[in-house]
Formats: structure tokens, sequence, C-alpha cells
């Protein structure tokens, strides 16, 4: 079939805005899923780890600050070049290239014999934990149609706390049963090396990333797929729409599309959003069983606790999802914000075990629902050309705070303890929530094919 008699590409956009939820909207969004909740089941095994490790291999609180913070130095790399391979090879190829690497350092530190090494490897966990989570956001919103876009990619977010709580029960039940527990725990987390054959083989390629590379006849074959699976075979293509012309297919002509005069706000908001949520949510998250045994709870005891607070997390998501298409992304996530500021002061100020553990879980479900809006709307703000390079800039800027908060938690602990230190990632939390008025807000609208 000739070029010109093919779909154009806002048609074929158009085609999936107005599809219902199929199987095959399933299978993207729990493939991808899957995917995201291994990732975070080994961000969450790292917080347990390094309680354990401080005692048996005697780390100042330095060094283990840098075990937690090298993970985020990769991972700051891997979303500023995961963005930009994703806009250049494939949302698909990059999102299983990221699971293999990540998957594989992650199994090898499980034979490591001492911090040198330890902290090499965690840089690669990172780099390839850096570039998956805005791939495949990125490429989920690509699939999902408008209406319900913002409610599937807080609900692919909330493999995060899947993820997250088989983390915390890992803790809980694997690394105190034996001085090598927490090398079992890393071998579990090499899962997603093998995960990673089943995404390359096993899902398709966005089709508006074909289309803009202008692949259009296997972003057709992709369309009708999911077409023929809602049971709509030979959905009339619409011919009369032109191709609207990509901004730049260079990665330095990305880079700085992403300061023009159409995105500089923008950019600058999610910037700021993505570094003071990232600030926030590890400077608190990757200490709290470290600050609970400070508090003269046991290793069991404070696991234990960490596990009940992360159970708040999939509620969180839960209301986010539903909200983000009633309210909006930017009021749903300011709120959130909001929530989160207001816990971490109750949780920093809390005595005895129901305050502790309630403010807790009021903190992972407000701020766990905060990452759900942001990683929904985040894609949104850039058309088809730039969405993965704008995603993976933001969350790179976002990991520069990841990396020095956990170095910075030690010294606020000693200066004001838990009570100064919650105080200050409240006032992160405020500043998220003012910075995400400067942001588009495209709910139920079409994404931008450009």
């Amino acid at each position: 079939m000739p070029e010109t008699a093919l779909p154009s590409r806002r048609s074929l956009a158009a085609r999936m805005d107005a599809l219902p939820f199929t199987r095959r909207h399933l299978r993207v969004l729990t493939g991808s899923g899957v995917g995201w909740a291994l990732d975070a089941m080994d961000v969450g095994l790292i917080s347990f780890i390094i309680a354990v490790l401080a005692e048996q291999w005697s780390l100042t609180p330095g060094e283990r600050g840098w075990i937690a913070s090298i993970g985020f130095v990769g991972m700051a790399v891997g979303a500023a070049l995961g963005g930009l391979l994703a806009d250049r090879l494939g949302r698909r190829q990059v999102f299983a290239l990221t699971l293999l690497v990540y998957g594989v350092a992650t199994g090898a530190s499980a034979l490591v014999g001492g911090l040198a090494m330890l902290l090499v490897l965690r840089f690669f966990v990172g780099l390839g934990l850096g570039a998956e989570l805005p791939v495949a956001s990125t490429y989920v919103s690509e699939f999902a149609p408008a209406r319900i876009r913002g409610r599937l990619i807080v609900i692919l977010e909330a493999f995060w706390a899947v993820g997250w709580t088989a983390a915390a029960l890992i803790g809980y039940f694997v690394i105190p049963t034996s001085a090598d527990g927490w090398r079992w725990a890393f071998a579990l987390g090499a899962v997603p090396a093998v995960y990673a054959l089943v995404v390359r083989w096993g899902l398709p390629e966005s089709p508006r990333w074909l289309a803009s590379r202008g692949r259009i006849a296997k972003a057709e074959r992709i369309v009708e797929s999911f077409e023929a699976s809602a049971g709509l075979v030979n959905s009339p293509a619409i011919h009369k729409e032109g191709v609207r012309e990509t901004l730049t297919r260079t990665s330095s002509g990305r880079v700085r599309a992403l300061w023009a005069a159409e995105f500089r706000v923008r950019t600058a908001c999610i910037w700021l959003v993505w570094f003071c949520v990232n600030f926030s949510y590890y400077g608190a998250f990757i200490w709290i069983p470290s600050i609970l045994v400070a508090a003269g709870y046991d290793l069991v005891k404070s696991f234990g606790f960490t596990l009940l607070i992360t159970l708040a997390q999939l509620p969180g998501y839960a209301v986010a999802a539903w909200l983000i298409e009633v309210w909006g992304r930017r009021l749903t996530l300011s709120v959130f914000l909001v929530g989160s500021a207001v816990s971490a002061i109750s949780f920093g100020t809390a005595t005895g075990d129901g305050a502790v553990i309630a403010s807790g879980m009021a903190l992972s479900f407000f701020n766990l629902g905060a990452w759900g809006a942001l990683y929904a709307v985040t894609p949104e703000i850039y058309p088809t050309s730039l969405r993965a390079t704008g995603t993976g800039w933001a969350a790179g800027v976002g990991r520069i705070a990841s990396i020095i908060a956990p170095l910075l938690v030690p010294v606020l602990l000693g200066a004001g303890g838990a009570p100064l230190t919650f105080v200050v990632l409240a006032v992160f939390f405020v500043v998220a929530a003012g910075a995400a008025w400067g942001l588009v807000d495209r709910r139920g609208e079409a994404l931008d094919d450009r």
C-alpha cells in the first residue's frame, strides 16, 4: 500500500483515544506495572538492608548515606539518558534494556564482600532504575485513551506500592532470619533481568512513537490490533488530517527544546516539583527503618511498623486515581502534597506506637498519591517528539535531590532530631505544591503529537 494511502499520525492517535479500555490496554498496563513493582522492590529493599549492614559492617552514618545516595547518582544519569534514548530508539526497547541492567546489578550485589563493590553495583542498579520509570510512564500514557489517561498512569504508579510492600515483607520475613538474609534479598531483586525478556517480546511498541519516526504502517497494525480487541474491525481512518511535524530529531535539539518559549515555564515548574518531591520522599522513606531503630525500637519491630506504614500507599493511589479525572492534575497533585507536608510534621513529632503508625500511614497515603499524580501529569505536558526526553530530564533533576537527601538527613537528625528533619521535608512538600500550579493540565485532552 503506498504511503499516501496510509492513515496520518494524528488519525492514529484519534483512534487510540476513542477506544474503550481493552484487554490489550490491560496487558500494556500490567506488563509495565510489573516492571514498576520490581523497581520499587529494589528501592525499598535497600532501606532495610542499610539498617542491617550498619550493624554487620559497623558503618558510619556517612557510609550508610552513600549506600542510599550512590544509587540515586545512577538514577539521575539514567533518567536523563533513558528519556533521550526512548525518543530515539523506542519506548519498549529502552524499557527492556533498563530492566536487564538493574536486575543483573542487583543480583550481583548479593555476592559483595565489602562497601566499595556494593557502591559500584548500586550505581548500575540506579542507572537502570532511573531510566526505566520515566520511560514506562511515557509508554503507558501513549496507549491510554485520553478520557482515562491520568487514571491509568496513577494505577501504573500504584504498582510501586505493590513492590514496596513486597520489599517490606522481605525485610520483615527474610532479612532478619540469618546473617545472610540481606544477600537473599538482593538475589530476589535479580528477577527483573528475567522479566526484561517478557517486555522485549511480549509488549508492542508505542504507535505514537512509531508514527513520529515515519513508521506509519507498523503503527497502523498495532492500532488495528487494539481496535480488534475492542471489537472494532476495519475502523475507518481519517485521511484528510495532515501530519504535524516533530519539533526536533536530534538529542541536543530535544534538550534545548524543553526551554523554548512554549515550554520553559512548565519545564521549570516540573523540575522544581520533581526535585522537592524526591527530596522529601527519599529523605523520609529511606531512613524510616533506621529512624525507628534509633528511637529505641528493635530491628524486627521497626520493620513491622514500616510494613504497616507501607500498606497505606495503595489507598493513597486509589484516591488519587479517582480524583485526577475529577479535580484534574494540578489540584490533585497540590492537595496531596499539602497533605504530605502536614503528615510529615505529625510523624516527626509523634510519640507512642499508635501515633507513629498513624502519622506514618498518613504520610505514606498522601505522598504516594502525589507521586501518582506527578507521573500522570509529566508526560502530558510535552509533545510526542519530546515526551520521553522531558519526562526523563525532570526525573533526572529530581534524582539530584534524592542524592542529597539521604546524605543530609543524618546531619539534620544530629542537629535537631526527627522534629527538625521532618519540618524541613514538609517545607519541600509545600514548595512543590505551589510549583504544581505552573503546569499544564490536559485532563481529558488528546496528547500533543508533534
